[in-house]
């Protein structure tokens, strides 16, 4: 019990650091040896607990989003109203976690097989939850076609924050709430 107990305070000093590192100094300076360094770890402890320094760095980000979550006990009780506003909510209370998130989604997806796995799967449970809240609003509304209204909101809402990253004066949140008024562009048989 006191190994768990110790693995869990030095996973806590490694986010917290990797935290405090990202907001100071970004995630160029965010290495590896200066997460080890603030959580006063040794580089082995670190590795024990993370394949990489994106993957702290995704925790760290995953964290920010859980934050905000409607619905984090997935109970299927968040609307489609709710996903935007927190999806607003964090892009604008946090630009430089989104930044580093969509940092990592372009560098490390591309280069790194386990940092890809773990977006994909944050991806497809997030696209799981437009589809669900989509369905719940539009019973009438097929799955298929629910699912491809979640992927055409969720690509607009990550080339919005893109937008907001590029010009900080952008409100994210205005423009987000619009997807709302979209309908559902269904192709015709």
């Amino acid at each position: 019990m006191g190994r768990y107990r110790a693995g869990v305070e030095t996973r806590r000093r490694i986010i917290e650091a990797t935290r405090h590192l990202l907001a100071e100094v970004g995630i160029e300076g965010t290495t590896i040896k200066a997460i080890c360094e603030r959580a006063s770890i040794l580089p082995g402890s670190f590795y024990n607990l993370f394949s990489s320094k994106e993957e702290a760095l995704l925790t760290v980000v995953r964290e920010a989003i859980e934050a905000v979550d409607p619905d984090i006990a997935g109970e299927g009780t968040d609307t489609v109203d709710d996903l935007i506003e927190a999806y607003a909510v964090f892009v604008e209370d946090e630009p430089a976690l989104a930044r580093i998130y969509l940092q990592i989604a372009v560098t490390g997806g591309v280069t790194d097989r386990h940092v890809a796995g773990r977006l994909l799967r944050h991806s497809r449970y997030r696209t799981e939850r437009f589809t669900d809240a989509i369905r719940r609003a539009d019973p009438a509304l097929d799955a298929p076609a629910a699912l491809r209204r979640a992927n055409l909101m969720i690509a607009a809402l990550n080339g919005l924050t893109i937008a907001k990253l590029l010009e900080p004066d952008l409100d994210f949140a205005d423009h987000a709430r619009d997807l709302l008024d979209f309908p559902v562009i269904t192709p015709s048989l």
